[in-house]
């Protein structure tokens, strides 16, 4: 899996920018980025989307492994949009329920 902190900081670097001009430009506080590093945390969907619309990039793009672009059909993305809404007991029980289908 992608590491997601490296590819922001990839794209950050390579715009020239420090943590506090992405935090200007995706409206997102310095001390939450910060923690990102320092904690090593998991970016909520929300603060993904804040910094891809920083980046001028989707969030395919920022997922993507090497040069391929990931596309997401619709029900993909529907998914994922509910996805966001759920609190973590809620994605724990969808874990769990997927964890128990057989393909």
């Amino acid at each position: 899996m992608k590491d997601i902190l490296s590819a922001i900081t990839a794209y950050r670097q390579a715009r020239g920018w420090t943590e506090y001009q992405l935090s200007v430009r995706s409206e997102l506080p310095k001390s939450t980025i910060s923690s990102w590093y320092r904690k090593n945390m998991i970016l909520t969907i929300p603060s993904l989307e804040k910094i891809c619309a920083a980046f001028g990039i989707t969030m395919s793009e920022l997922f993507a492994e090497g040069d391929d672009p990931v596309a997401l059909t619709e029900s993909q993305k529907l998914l994922l949009d509910r996805w966001s809404a759920l609190n973590e007991e809620q994605q724990a029980v969808i874990f769990q329920l997927i964890g128990n289908m057989k393909p």
